[in-house]
C-alpha cells in the first residue's frame, strides 16, 4: 500500500490548564488571542478555543486525575510568526503580568524574536518571519 502524505493546513494544539481563567488572561490580555468557542459543564467553564491570525490553541481545565503537581509543557515550544512590532506585543504581556523570558532579538537565523512561558509552563517563541 502506498503512502499518503498528510497535507494539513493548520495544527491546532490543545492543552490544559491548572487555572483556566489565568491561563486566558496570560493569552488574551497577554498575547491578544481572541475566545472564538467557549464549553461549560454544570456551570463550569471548562474548556475554550483561542485564535490569533490563523493561530488556534485549545486551553481546558485540567481534572487533575494526573496528579496535581505534574510537569505541562515539557520538551515543547510553540512557535507563531507574525509581522507585528514584537516590542508592543512584548509590552502588552508585561502589562498584563506575563513578562516575556527575554528581551526581544535576533534570532540565530536572522529574524527578531521573543520567548514568554505560559503559567502552566508551556514555552512560546513570537518571532518575525525569517
Amino acid at each position: 500500500m502506498a503512502r499518503i502524505g498528510l497535507q494539513s493546513s493548520r495544527v491546532s494544539p490543545s492543552m490544559t490548564a491548572s487555572d483556566l481563567e489565568r491561563s486566558i488572561k496570560f493569552y488574551v490580555d497577554g498575547l491578544g488571542f481572541s475566545i472564538t468557542d467557549r464549553h461549560e459543564e454544570g456551570g463550569q467553564l471548562r474548556f475554550v478555543m483561542l485564535k490569533a491570525g490563523e493561530a488556534e490553541i485549545g486551553l481546558g481545565q485540567d481534572d487533575f486525575a494526573k496528579g496535581r503537581d505534574r510537569s505541562k509543557g515539557v520538551g515543547m515550544r510553540l512557535w507563531l510568526t507574525t509581522t507585528q512590532d514584537l516590542h508592543a506585543l512584548a509590552e502588552q504581556a508585561k502589562r498584563a503580568g506575563f513578562p516575556p523570558d527575554n528581551e526581544v532579538a535576533a534570532l540565530p537565523w536572522g529574524p527578531l524574536g521573543f520567548a514568554i512561558t505560559d503559567p502552566d509552563g508551556f514555552k512560546l517563541t513570537i518571532s518575525n518571519p525569517g
